[in-house]
């Protein structure tokens, strides 16, 4: 395994994104952040909070069926600390984006009040929705905006890159970009942006990835690893790169001449943990 490999990816439209970002903050009332809830504080952009600044914000933890819900609780606690109303979601089944316009009004509750009181009642409350690649944001707007999938017209921020969209009871959520950030500054942050698939695949070394992955469920996961891929004695490998050959070897995974073929595995892997089925896992 190559230690010294990293994972950076800024292409040049995500700084046009940043610039969008910033651009849009004044036509909106609050920020509504997607976050992986797998890698809750890795899927976050540390540049946010200075691009957002004082605008109250609403996190959500999205695909929470495919996270330890302990951890989970933990983090909306967490948030919740810090004065960040947060809520686990899951914007492809709908689960618990119920709670997302009640969210938006509390939060936003002296903003309607001072809007009644200068004769406003009723304006319109907007949310931009902002989050790294992958984490879920066009499955929530589209779940939002259902019936009311149509653009609001006629407003600033229509554009190619950002887009609005009501989603009734008065709320418009505006569309942006996914945006990841210039460099992380650790490594790990890197590694579990790969695994969850927000850094392109076809940039990165699929088994190299999912031999970090591997370390990783050795360390915190060995049962799911167990369960899934019918390997008991695998707690004494030092090194996880043997652990993939094992895994290809269960799966039948063989090369012409015998070899195991341990690229088609680490898609298998990658795959399979991406669609939850090595049980719910938190790796932040």
């Amino acid at each position: 395994m190559n230690e010294n490999m990293t994972v950076q990816w800024f292409p040049g439209h995500m700084a046009k994104t940043r610039r969008l970002i910033k651009e849009s903050l004044s036509m909106v009332d609050a920020v509504c952040e997607l976050v992986d809830a797998r890698i809750p504080e890795s899927s976050r952009n540390p540049e946010l909070s200075e691009l957002v600044g004082s605008k109250p914000r609403i996190v959500l933890l999205n695909k929470c069926d495919l996270a330890d819900d302990n951890a989970t609780a933990a983090k909306i606690k967490e948030l919740k600390e810090q004065g960040i109303t947060a809520l686990p979601v899951d914007c492809r089944s709908g689960k618990g984006l119920d709670k997302f316009q009640p969210a938006v009004r509390e939060v936003l509750k002296e903003r309607i009040r001072l809007n009644a009181e200068k004769g406003m009642a009723g304006k319109a409350l907007r949310v931009m929705v902002v989050g790294i690649p992958n984490t879920g944001k066009s499955s929530f707007i589209n779940r939002m905006s259902g019936k009311y999938r149509a653009k609001v017209a006629d407003k600033p921020g229509v554009t190619r890159g950002n887009q609005w969209f009501a989603i009734g009871s008065g709320i418009e959520l505006l569309d942006t970009p996914g945006v990841l950030w210039p460099k992380f500054e650790d490594p790990e942050v890197g590694f579990k942006l790969a695994f969850i698939g927000s850094v392109k695949d076809e940039i990165l070394d699929s088994q190299e990835i999912a031999v970090r992955l591997l370390r990783v469920m050795q360390k915190n996961y060995p049962d799911r690893l167990s369960e899934r891929y019918k390997i008991t004695d695998f707690e004494e490998i030092e090194e996880p790169y043997e652990l993939l050959e094992m895994i290809a070897a269960k799966r039948g995974m063989l090369l012409r001449k015998g070899e195991y073929d341990t690229e088609r595995a680490a898609v298998m892997l990658l795959d399979e943990y991406r669609a939850g089925k090595l049980g719910k896992i938190t790796l932040d």
